[in-house]
């Protein structure tokens, strides 16, 4: 014996196929498996579900149900139950629909875009108001976004009967697939829009402001809500992602907030000490370059790199000493350093003593 279809739907025995369905479609949320992960229980029901659903929205099984108390020789979920799976729990469960066939065209959100603008480190550093074209797809403005000539619209399809997929009947089993008429779609634009050739929208560009904060980095993007491609069939418009690349800077590499470059110094200026002038971001400045400072030691100047994005302060500027030594002595430079290595009589700085410690080490 079969099981109790009416009992399984909750429903009397008398009830319309509105009452069926609305049953139906509610038992079919409550237990779905992605409602209920990993639950077997449900699982099983929701199978008992559809299998119901299948002979007692099929008036010619229900008929035999009703009068034999068995589904038939066509069997029990198979016929109906997928068709009927797929359009009332993928359309109105996740679609949200309103009935109808799963080919029903229903508006959809436009397409995000990306943007890339390329900015100087000056520019980043400064902050920009800049004018952007972005080509996007829009409305069109002859049908409204229909796709049909003025005066007509989509007309059902004849292959499919507006559900957007056709069946065909494998022994138990009942295999759909998409109306190859109609593209899924469930309609047939006869008359298509001339100005977008039935698409709903056209190609154009929208030039828009863009507000670049200063200390933005490479990388970054910018959202502009809506201003992205226009939906279809009254669908809302998508997003641009104005994606910033900053180019790379003749002087300066940027770490963070902070900006960095290398300062070729002599042998003299680390030893004796200077104040000599340096490049910062649109201007120059004076650096104390500190008697006895050493090769690759970095000096910072506060206050001079990069603005920190939507925050007060700014970076620093760092600056790399580099010892720049002669290819070439003349005579009096020459006659110099050897006076100097005299007077120096051996004496080894802190580096030397270190190295030459380990170096003993190494030998005992």
């Amino acid at each position: 014996m079969a099981a109790d279809y009416y009992e399984t739907l909750g429903v009397a025995r008398n009830a319309d196929d509105g009452d069926i369905k609305k049953a139906y479609r509610q038992l079919a949320m409550q237990f779905h498996p992605d409602r209920n992960p990993g639950n077997k229980d449900a699982e099983d029901r929701f199978k008992q579900i559809n299998e119901a659903y299948a002979v007692l929205s099929d008036p010619e099984k229900r008929a035999h149900y009703d009068r034999f108390g068995t589904v038939g020789p066509t069997g029990g979920g198979f016929d109906a139950g997928f068709g009927s799976l797929f359009e009332d729990i993928f359309d109105n469960f996740f679609g949200g629909g309103g009935g109808g066939g799963r080919g029903r065209r229903r508006a959809v959100r436009g397409e995000d875009l990306q943007y890339e603008l390329k900015l100087t480190l000056e520019e980043a550093a400064a902050g920009v108001d800049t004018k952007i074209q972005v080509p996007r797809l829009e409305t069109c403005a002859d049908c409204g976004g229909s796709g049909s000539e003025a005066g007509s619209r989509p007309t059902a399809c004849e292959m499919c009967h507006g559900r957007g997929e056709v069946r065909m009947s494998h022994g138990f089993l009942t295999v759909a697939r998409t109306c190859p008429k109609c593209q899924g779609a469930g309609t047939v634009n006869k008359n298509p829009c001339k100005g977008c050739r039935g698409e709903g929208r056209v190609r154009a560009e929208r030039r828009l402001s863009v507000k670049i904060p200063a200390g933005i980095d490479d990388g970054m993007q910018l959202r502009i809500t809506g201003e992205g491609s226009n939906g279809l069939l009254g669908g809302p418009p998508g997003d641009l992602y104005v994606l910033v690349r900053v180019r790379e800077h003749d002087a300066f590499v940027r770490q963070g907030d902070d900006l960095f470059t290398d300062l070729p110094v002599s042998f003299a200026q680390l030893c004796l000490g200077d104040e000599v002038d340096v490049p910062v971001l649109g201007d120059t400045a004076k650096l104390e370059i500190l008697a006895g400072s050493q090769p690759h030691q970095i000096l910072r100047m506060r206050g001079k790199g990069m603005p920190r994005l939507r925050e007060r302060g700014r970076g620093d500027m760092c600056y790399r000493l580099v010892l720049e030594i002669p290819t070439k002595l003349n005579g009096k430079q020459r006659e110099a350093l050897e006076a100097f290595d005299a007077a120096s009589n051996g004496q080894r700085g802190p580096l030397m003593q270190a190295f030459l410690g380990r170096m003993k080490k190494l030998l005992e």
